[in-house]
């Protein structure tokens, strides 16, 4: 009889230092206690998955008027709702399934990531190669910390103090600053290009100084990583 092939199942810990961490503890543990039976970790997945689509509705629907905003921002707190109460429910349950949860968080994650960046390139205040080229670096700082919960068996949700939930608020801020403030929905900075001229908004800033500290957070992550796992499997030596 063939035997079944045993998983590898063994937790990651959980590494989150976030300004609003201590906070956003205390708020989940609270809303977890009061969820009705009915509800499960799968279903505010998907609740999660919803606020992104939400999200990206709201810029492309900016398009027409700057009000519609405020749909992103209905779905930055959907998204958040979800994606950040699904694994505390399961905890104070005691129902974790750390292989399908890996696989499934990870995954409407990626796709949820996709949706918003993407939703942000097509709103009238945002460049959509920027956003893609800021969502391709965000999806590698992604797989460089799903990689080091498998290698090193940590999961760091924060880096620089700041995690999903400062980055959700940085952009409703974002957006309640667009509705609110007209010159900032109308300022354009022209920079000389090559034969022509580059105009960038708000958004456009705004993601180029994100896109940046990315880049910079993921280089140092990886040089660090990579001193790390050299130190704990050094190059052999010839006999």
């Amino acid at each position: 009889m063939r035997k079944k092939k045993k998983v590898k199942t063994e937790k990651s810990k959980r590494i989150q230092t976030s300004l609003l961490n201590s906070l956003e503890k205390k708020a989940l543990l609270w809303l977890a206690e009061r969820q009705p039976q009915w509800v499960d970790s799968d279903m505010l997945t998907y609740v999660g998955h919803v606020g992104a689509v939400v999200v990206a509705l709201g810029f492309v629907l900016a398009n027409i008027n700057v009000n519609f905003l405020w749909i992103s921002i209905i779905g930055f707190v959907i998204n958040w709702y979800g994606d950040s109460l699904d694994g505390t429910l399961a905890r104070v349950r005691n129902q974790q399934r750390p292989i399908y949860g890996f696989y499934i968080d990870h995954t409407t994650d990626a796709i949820n990531e996709a949706l918003m960046f993407m939703g942000a390139g097509l709103s009238p205040f945002m460049h959509f190669d920027l956003a893609c080229v800021a969502l391709v670096i965000y999806l590698m700082l992604t797989l460089n910390v799903a990689m080091n919960a498998h290698l090193k068996g940590e999961f760091r949700l924060t880096y620089a103090k700041l995690g999903p939930t400062e980055l959700r608020l940085i952009c409703i801020i974002a957006c309640l600053l667009l509705i609110g403030v007209k010159p900032l929905r109308t300022f354009a900075l022209e920079i000389p290009w090559a034969s022509g001229v580059f105009i960038m908004h708000i958004l456009d800033i705004v993601g180029l100084v994100i896109l940046l500290g990315l880049v910079i957070i993921y280089c140092v992550t990886i040089v660090q990583d990579a001193r790390y796992y050299a130190k704990i499997d050094p190059r052999p030596k010839n006999d």
